[in-house]
């Protein structure tokens, strides 16, 4: 009984391992479709979103039947909770990566960025997709120093995000409005998509110490 409780368990960060597969892949090909103009590949990452929701309900059925059946306690318990917020923001990267494919479909055949602009984009999704792999491999492997690690991969989106800012305030922005604003709020998808991904890993560093990475200068304890 208690082997097929733990194979479930076992089960269930595969599948959010697999969820980090997909969001990175829709991210990348997002990129792609942003910066090479492709309207096939938007198109994919918009009708692949729903793979996506549907792995986030699976994980979620899949860790509540756990708490209501078997009543985990310490490590499994916090594993099963970990996993229930996990999948949430692994859905909201698939959702980010979405916006950013539906921006190029909506501009489609012109490009959403200027020239100037798409170096912090290509870097940014590099970036971005290279933040949700290492999230599959801390899920898989619990190894918080690697979890600890997106934190200096994540700073790098931030600092891109806020050169796009030095970018877009010059006062030569010889764009226009509307596409300053796309640029804003593309660049405040990859932020967000970066800061989930750094969620996640936080969430995985709980399930091994029992404590949350605090956002300020203190540990947030969460002991269970």
């Amino acid at each position: 009984m208690r082997e097929a409780y733990h194979v479930e368990l076992d089960q269930l960060a595969e599948n959010l391992a697999a969820m980090s597969v997909q969001v990175a892949d829709a991210m990348e090909r997002a990129t792609k479709a942003l910066l090479e103009v492709d309207l096939g590949l938007a198109e994919q990452v918009i009708s692949d979103d729903a793979k996506v929701d549907d792995a986030r309900a699976e994980c979620e059925e899949q860790a509540y039947a756990l708490l209501a059946l078997q009543a985990p306690v310490a490590t499994d318990l916090r594993t099963v909770l970990a996993a229930i917020h996990a999948a949430e923001s692994l859905e909201r990267m698939g959702d980010l990566a979405l916006h950013v494919a539906k921006a190029a479909r909506r501009r489609h055949p012109d490009p959403v960025l200027p020239e100037a602009v798409k170096p912090y984009f290509a870097e940014m999704g590099q970036a971005a997709v290279k933040l949700a792999r290492q999230v599959e491999a801390v899920i898989k492997t619990k190894d918080v120093s690697a979890a600890k690690d997106l934190e200096a991969e994540d700073d790098q989106v931030d600092d891109l995000h806020r050169h796009l800012f030095t970018v877009l305030m010059d006062r030569e922005w010889p764009h226009g409005v509307a596409s300053a604003v796309d640029v804003t709020l593309l660049g405040r998808f990859y932020e967000r998509y970066a800061d989930h991904a750094v969620s996640v890993a936080k969430r995985m560093i709980f399930v091994v110490t029992g404590r949350m990475p605090g956002y300020g200068t203190d540990d947030e304890d969460l002991t269970i």
